[in-house]
């Protein structure tokens, strides 16, 4: 069995906003061969010799096996086969073995034929996901466990996991169930710091959230979450909650909450979501009382960031902004990892047409194609722990907000593939939002970007050439983790690491394995070294205010307000 720890899991367990045409698709038919298969069956045919020696040392080693004398054994981090079973009985070892030698020479086929980006990861996908399927540790009785679990609860673990299995199938996502969201509540123990709604129109509300220090920034900062899934993975429990990180920075906090849509809004794209922003901007001024805000865009709430940022620049606004930060957000599509080579445009027009006659694309949808994007964390894992041993998920907060979905209007959806498939962000006036042609490049105050280094779906060498795309410096900061588990990376976390490099980020080199060269690796948490980072562009300290909102924008609301219950 695969026993992933939570914060194993938490890397994987985030929304995707860029490509999204899988979603409409349905993630099976990767387990189909299509073109790029096709293309690797014929390369492997232009060379019969490379082959013929894949499957002659896989036979060989296959009679290894048999007589008991090869060395293959599973690596001591795949816990799949971390029972003493797979190890201690001679049939069981041998399976595993053969399994091994097997998926290796599948992989090593896929790696010897000669294919473009797009075709090498497309197969490279369909194998992974071919080989993960078939590991002997996912067949019931098979599993050491699961035989151990039959015989301790005499056949009611497998009865218990049949039951499972029926309920997870009848309804989406139909993947295993993940999470035991039972004990979290919104409001109470996750999205709880104290605050208030003082905006609210159609798109978002608001949130301003209470000080708890004396004196605050100047200078507040505006946080342009995803528009998948809720606002709240920045706010998370206590001592896990970047809002409230940040609030006990002193710093002035506005956080926006996307409105879950529906039908009815089938048509909100850019020009929506920018007006929206510009409107949340325009509050925070009034409210603080200040005319420069730190502008922050995480994951698809960054590329919403990028091009409010570059609309304030082309209509000479850009004074309201002290400092832009970007969090997993990739504006750079080029190669962007194995999602974005899963689409080609006859399949991303018919996505949008698809999510056009519905008026959305179904956040549940999105979760299914999540959770294959690393099937053996996020279906494998649970197959054995749900099905095969019967047992209930853990209680994870990280996988309740994953398990929280939300809709993508049509409009955004369409927006966000065209903008991915034509990488029109890195180039000049490519797409205009609201009448204004958007050019990155005019944008002049300083950024600060974090990417997580094992990021599946915002690979952080797209997440660093932000950097060439914007101008002032660019402060860019690599954590250890993967895509979720970067935002939630509190202090105090002995084995959080993240990598920066010397200098003041004026001179960062354009290919990002130079600027990994030159990185030094720093202990703790990055949300530290993005305190100091802003320390210089926070202007003065002031007395914290003592009521939320002001006489224009007067609080509507305890937050989370409520838009974060729809459902």
């Amino acid at each position: 069995m695969s026993t992933h720890t939570p914060d194993d899991l938490a890397q994987a367990a985030a929304p995707l906003d860029v490509l999204l045409v899988d979603a409409v698709h349905g993630p099976l038919r990767r387990f189909l061969p299509d073109a790029s298969t096709a293309k690797w069956a014929l390369s492997l045919a232009r060379t019969p010799g490379t082959v013929a020696r894949r499957l002659g040392a896989l036979g060989a080693e296959t009679g290894r096996i048999v007589a008991g004398s090869s060395n293959v054994a599973p690596d001591r981090r795949d816990r799949r086969f971390a029972d003493d079973a797979w190890s201690a009985n001679p049939l069981l070892r041998r399976l595993a073995q053969v399994y091994l030698a097997g998926g290796q020479t599948a992989h090593q086929l896929a790696a010897d034929a000669e294919l473009d980006f797009r075709d090498r990861e497309r197969v490279q996908f369909f194998v992974d996901n071919l080989v993960e399927a078939v590991a002997p540790s996912n067949i019931p009785l098979v599993n050491p466990a699961s035989a151990k679990a039959v015989v301790d609860t005499a056949g009611l673990s497998l009865v218990r996991g049949a039951a499972h299995l029926v309920r997870d199938l009848a309804s989406a996502p139909r993947v295993p169930d993940m999470v035991d969201a039972s004990g979290f509540r919104i409001g109470d123990n996750i999205a709880a710091t104290p605050g208030a709604v003082v905006f609210r129109n159609d798109v978002l509300e608001l949130l301003q959230y209470a000080p708890q220090t004396e004196l605050v920034d100047e200078v507040p900062m505006l946080i342009v979450p995803p528009t998948i899934n809720k606002y709240y993975v920045i706010d998370l429990a206590p001592e896990r909650s970047l809002v409230e990180h940040n609030v006990h920075e002193g710093r002035q906090m506005f956080v926006i909450s996307w409105r879950n849509p529906d039908v009815r809004h089938a048509k909100w794209g850019f020009d929506t979501y920018v007006e929206s922003i510009l409107a949340a901007l325009a509050a925070v001024e009034e409210i603080t009382g200040t005319d420069r805000t730190v502008l922050t865009g995480i994951c698809s709430g960054g590329i919403l960031a990028s091009i409010t940022a570059a609309y304030l620049a082309r209509t000479d606004q850009q004074e309201r902004l002290a400092a832009l930060c970007f969090a997993v957000t990739v504006i750079d599509n080029h190669n962007a990892g194995t999602v974005s080579a899963l689409a080609d445009p006859r399949m991303v027009e018919v996505a949008k047409r698809r999510s056009a006659r519905k008026g959305y694309l179904d956040g549940r949808a999105l979760a299914e194609v999540f959770a294959w994007l690393r099937p053996g964390d996020l279906i494998w894992n649970y197959w054995v722990n749900n099905y095969l041993l019967g047992k209930q998920p853990p209680a994870f907060d990280i996988l309740a907000w994953n398990a929280d979905t939300t809709r993508m209007t049509a409009g955004l959806h369409s927006d966000f593939i065209d903008m991915a498939a034509d990488n029109s962000l890195t180039q000049h006036d490519a797409i205009e939002v609201l009448g204004v042609p958007i050019d990155l490049a005019k944008i002049t105050v300083d950024t600060y970007i974090a990417a997580g280094i094992s990021d599946h779906i915002t690979p952080w060498e797209n997440c660093y050439r932000t950097a060439g795309l914007v101008g002032g410096t660019t402060r860019f900061v690599l954590s250890r983790s993967g895509h979720v588990a970067a935002l939630v990376n509190p202090p105090g976390n002995a084995k959080a690491t993240y990598r920066v490099a010397p200098g003041d980020g004026s001179d960062n080199p354009a290919d990002p394995q130079d600027w990994l060269k030159e990185a030094e690796t720093v202990q703790g948490s990055w949300w530290v070294d993005l305190d100091h980072w802003l320390g210089s562009r926070s202007g003065e300290q002031k007395p914290a205010p003592k009521e939320l909102g002001s006489m224009v924008y007067p609080p509507l609301g305890d937050a989370p307000g409520t838009y974060v219950f729809d459902k």
